[in-house]
């Protein structure tokens, strides 16, 4: 009797792999199966999120941290797999650019998979898809995911929410310091990069990403879940000390100031084990994913029970101002007017 492709994935088959990816972003029954299956041999990974404006060079920066965990020289080799995010489109620049670097410095190393993924017009989709993705590689068996996103908006923010640690990339010039704290993406920093630091203005950079930290970053931490801001619960021992947000510069063309990016990845990997914080982290966010999941199981189940024609006249009388939203919904609920 063949394998079945659970045990492909399980055994290191790389093309059983690639096709339950497939199936997993395209939400097909038998990929939800199989990662139904495979979902008891997750969360051995570190997963690492790293996100930032568009032009920070987020891409070459992922590209010298998966060679660094990949080196000879290193003590313990790691299985590296990475997750390119694009909510906008496949076909961006920095993308396309990203994946061409990707592809000449990390092509034929079996330890490594790179997947490329575009929203396909479901933005509220692409957090949950990327974290099935991201569970797939968990199973799968690689040490390190890489979860990494074009851009610095709400759907990045919710996307990086799926890592253990956050690396908020921001670069010299760009003048988008002010927006990185709009976007809320500096309460989620576990480690600041400036990357490009070679360019004039690191200093400048650095000084108002120092000044900002205090308050963007509180005690808590705090996960926004469907708007609604979710605090974990502090229960960290006495004397283990916060986690400061530390701030690195890196040239990720020449590899400048990426060993101390790693070693930083690795003291947060210690201190969230030691303070208790990964497993509150871990906690939150399947809480998250299961919140989300009932959410639209729920709402897609609702819909079908609705005929069109109810639901359309709701709208239009929410259109024409005679029901508030409040009111349209107790009346789909209820069977009312």
């Amino acid at each position: 009797m063949g394998k079945s492709e659970a045990e492909s994935i399980l055994s290191g088959d790389r093309r059983a792999l690639a096709r339950l990816l497939t199936q997993v972003e395209n939400g097909s029954h038998e990929g939800r199966r199989t990662l139904d299956e495979l979902f008891p041999h997750t969360g051995k990974a570190h997963l690492i999120g790293v996100t930032g404006a568009p032009g920070t060079g987020k891409s070459t920066l992922v590209n010298q941290v998966a060679l660094q965990y990949r080196s000879p020289a290193a003590a313990n080799p790691k299985r590296v797999a990475i997750v390119a995010v694009d909510p906008s489109s496949p076909f961006t620049g920095g993308a396309v650019l990203g994946d061409r670097v990707r592809m000449r410095d990390l092509a034929g190393d079996p330890g490594v998979f790179i997947r490329s993924m575009a929203s396909r017009g479901s933005l509220g989709g692409l957090a949950q898809t990327t974290a099935a993705v991201v569970q797939v590689f968990d199973a799968a068996g690689y040490d390190v995911i890489l979860i990494e996103t074009v851009g610095a908006g709400q759907t990045e923010v919710d996307i990086a929410r799926l890592a253990h640690t956050t690396l908020v990339v921001e670069s010299p010039g760009l003048g988008d310091e002010i927006q990185a704290i709009k976007a809320g993406i500096l309460e989620i920093a576990d480690i600041l990069v400036i990357n490009k630091a070679d360019l004039p203005g690191a200093e400048k950079t650095e000084h108002a990403l120092r000044g900002m930290l205090g308050l963007a970053h509180p005690v808590e931490k705090v996960f926004h879940h469907h708007g609604q801001a979710m605090i974990l619960p502090e229960s960290k021992p006495a004397d283990t000390s916060q986690w400061v947000p530390p701030i690195l510069r890196t040239i990720s063309t020449d590899g400048t100031g990426v060993e101390e990016l790693m070693t930083a990845i690795e003291q947060h990997a210690q201190h969230l084990r030691q303070s208790g914080e990964w497993g509150r982290r871990e906690r939150a966010r399947l809480e998250a994913e299961l919140e989300a999941l009932l959410t639209e199981t729920l709402v897609r189940k609702f819909r079908t029970s609705v005929p069109d024609v109810r639901y359309d006249e709701m709208v239009d009388r929410l259109v024409q101002r005679t029901l508030s939203p409040w009111e349209a919904v107790k009346a789909l609920l209820n069977g009312g007017a």
